[in-house]
């Protein structure tokens, strides 16, 4: 019984969808933006709040407003926010599935700052190559497990 109670645990338990060994989780998006050429080349792992998404000729680049990221690498857009990044895929990602408002965790490289402008101010982006990406589900999109385990009365509206 316990072998069964341990197994059926493991199964059900939530994994993170990157791993982070090698990334520096202390590096933000305001502080790569501020020394770029120091981190050029390191791998981090940033979450956020998507501004925009371009398709551009070969990649796709995203916009993205950078929060920190819970235990499980979601972002935690309540909290205060830690800059802005941009985010290059090579390849085409569809902009209304990475549509702005949507979460998303990437892990990547940072290559060269780029300059840009937030409304009419110029900004200072830190860019990430990104090597994988993982959007977010929308509120409502969660899919409740369909086997339940429990003693007690439950309610539903």
């Amino acid at each position: 019984m316990l072998i069964f109670l341990t197994i059926a645990l493991v199964g059900c338990a939530t994994t993170r969808p990157f791993n982070s060994e090698g990334v520096d989780m202390n590096l933000t998006p305001k502080r790569a933006a501020i020394d770029g050429e120091t981190f050029k080349g390191k791998t981090v792992m940033w979450g956020g709040v998507i501004i925009a998404t371009t398709n551009l000729r070969d990649s796709t680049q995203m916009e993205i407003l950078a929060y920190p990221l819970d235990s499980y690498q979601r972002p935690m857009g309540e909290d205060q926010a830690l800059g802005r990044f941009l985010a290059i895929k090579p390849g085409y990602l569809e902009t209304t599935d990475y549509a702005q408002g949507r979460h998303i965790t990437v892990k990547g490289t940072l290559g060269a700052t780029r300059t840009g402008r937030v409304g009419e101010s110029e900004y200072v982006y830190p860019v990430v190559n990104i090597s994988q990406q993982h959007l977010w589900p929308q509120d409502g999109e969660y899919v409740e497990p369909r086997v339940r385990f429990g003693i007690g009365v439950m309610i539903r509206n």
